[in-house]
């Protein structure tokens, strides 16, 4: 980077672009901000050329980066990734010039805090190049107006008394301290989650309030949600730059350290955010896939979700630094070669392309089990629905099972089937499958296809509703619509509105009349009655006997 300007140098001259790269041959004593032959220097600089001029000094006191702006702002160079330990800054101070003589401006302090800089200084350029007075700021963990940052009292360039490794060494060790409380105080993650309603959409609050659901579900502590309407997505930043900043430094307030966007990001706003900020950047999709991964426990489960997660991150990959673009070395590895990006992304490719393998040699096994349960005229009842509406709880109320059943998003992924007897010697398998979910990720529907397949040879599906939540006509809505799509739209469906004793009285009838549905409670065996007299009926009957809900959400009564 020695010698490399950076910035607005269109237009400059070669004698002052030489005067610029000297820059670099230049030491600062680390105890001090910036020396007093440096600041009269650039702003000798600043007023020949009539921009600002800044540098970044390491804590060594050497100049790594010399930056030259416009008349009112600076526009830094990426500066790398920060250092390793909670608490610690970049290591670097910007230093440099304001042609008004004006104090630190807003977009001074937001770099402060956005790239954890050690401090911020700007001089005052008086006329005639001289050095006026030194305003500075740096970041502090809490102070009493909320501010991220302290602004010291201006003093002159020939005076500045300011021990900045102390300085350093004291803040350092406070943000430690705060880091290590929230890190013992709270769950493994702490967000703020950003939810953008494009194009008039109307259901925002609905969609914030479910991915709180699946952040608790994830183990994830929710600091602040942000909700922005706008017509069409920014197509770099998806909220926009000014309000990435607020998002961002709140963030930092609150000591969150992740940010999860709804709807998801596209690669190239997934970089542009991530280049941003050294906050963790996730959305909605990666949220879910966390999801999965901790709660999958079966080989097909597992293999299902890491290949989903290797096609959700294969056109995201991205050079993060200079080391990702470099060729490998060695015998072998010399000439024009791979980068470590490019063998990473080959990598990925051929582990996506073995994990479908896999996953198509269990899926004969599972045809083979279906194949043998149809010739034993065996008759399936898959048991579908939102996530969480209850499915797991109602399979073990029905037979006694002990699959898993929490008050979380996808506590389940891998089907379960377990038998149920009816009067008369009659026998159905109960098949439980992942919970579904609005706007489901097309990686995860392909990724999952396989385990869904249990449910192409149902005769009766059980679809169940959470009748407690006040979205849940939407949650039905999005069911329907994956059920179509995986072809299941004309199997027979019974509706059950579960958690119908959350409601109050009456009410569960009410809410289930118009869609011809069986309020229940799932652990409770009475109300599973008329459900259970209803799915007899729909297996058994002959063909005249109705009493099964289609697509048109009709329902004909059977006669008893």
């Amino acid at each position: 980077m020695a010698g490399l300007i950076t910035g607005h140098t269109k237009g400059l001259k070669p004698s002052q672009l030489k005067a610029l790269e000297r820059i670099y041959r230049r030491r600062i004593p680390p105890q001090q901000v910036i020396s007093q032959e440096l600041a009269q220097f650039l702003c000798q600089i600043s007023e020949e050329i009539h921009r600002q001029v800044g540098v970044l000094i390491n804590r060594r006191g050497g100049v790594e980066h010399v930056v030259v702006g416009d008349a009112s702002k600076l526009m830094l160079p990426d500066v790398g990734r920060l250092r390793g330990a909670p608490g610690r800054f970049r290591g670097l101070r910007l230093v440099h010039t304001h042609l008004r003589g004006e104090p630190l401006t807003r977009d001074d302090l937001t770099d402060l805090t956005l790239l954890k800089l050690d401090l911020v200084a700007a001089i005052a350029a008086l006329p005639g190049g001289r050095a006026g007075d030194v305003f500075i700021g740096h970041l502090v963990p809490d102070n009493a107006e909320g501010e991220l940052w302290r602004e010291l009292s201006p003093r002159p360039a020939s005076d500045l008394d300011l021990d900045v490794p102390e300085l350093m060494a004291a803040l350092e060790a406070e943000f430690s301290r705060k880091a290590n409380a929230l890190e013992a105080g709270h769950g493994e993650s702490r967000a703020v989650l950003v939810h953008v309603a494009l194009g008039g959409a109307t259901d925002a609050d609905a969609r914030v309030a479910e991915l709180c659901e699946l952040c608790r579900t994830a183990g994830v502590d929710v600091y602040d949600t942000f909700i922005q309407r706008r017509e069409r997505a920014d197509p770099r930043f998806l909220v926009g730059r000014g309000k990435l900043e607020q998002i961002l430094l709140r963030a930092m307030q609150l000591g969150a350290e992740t940010v999860i966007f709804d709807p998801d990001l596209t690669p190239g706003q997934a970089r542009a955010i991530t280049d941003f900020t050294d906050l963790k950047i996730l959305d909605r999709t990666m949220l879910i896939l966390d999801i999965f991964a901790q709660h999958a426990q079966s080989r097909d489960g597992k293999l299902q979700v890491e290949l989903a997660q290797l096609k959700y991150a294969l056109p995201r990959l991205v050079e993060k630094n200079t080391m990702m673009s470099r060729l490998t070395g060695g015998i072998g590895g010399r000439g024009p070669g791979e980068s470590k990006l490019e063998i990473t992304r080959r990598r990925a490719r051929e582990r996506v392309a073995l994990l479908e393998r896999k996953l198509r040699e269990t899926a004969k096994g599972r045809r083979l089990r279906r194949h043998r349960r149809g010739s034993r005229r065996v008759p399936v009842v898959g048991i579908v629905g939102y996530t969480n509406a209850g499915k797991s709880t109602l399979l073990n109320a029905l037979t006694g099972g002990q699959a898993t059943a929490e008050d979380k998003l996808f506590a389940t992924l891998d089907p379960i089937s377990r038998r149920l007897r009816f009067p008369r010697e009659r026998e159905v398998v109960l098949t439980d499958t992942v919970g579904f979910i609005r706007d489901l990720p097309a990686d995860l529907k392909a990724a999952f296809r396989a385990t869904l397949e249990e449910l192409e040879g149902a005769d009766l599906l059980v679809h169940v509703v959470d009748a407690s939540d006040e979205d849940h006509e939407a949650h039905i809505a999005a069911a329907l619509r994956l059920l179509g799509e995986l072809g299941l739209a004309e199997t027979p469906r019974l509706l059950a509105f579960n958690k119908s004793d959350l409601l109050l009285a009456g009410e569960a009838e009410n809410l289930a009349r118009p869609h011809g549905a069986f309020p229940v409670v799932a652990p409770d065996p009475r109300t599973l009655e008329p459900l259970l007299h209803a799915a007899e009926r729909a297996l058994w009957a002959d063909e005249d006997t109705r009493g099964v809900t289609r697509e048109d959400g009709r329902r004909a009564r059977a006669s008893p």
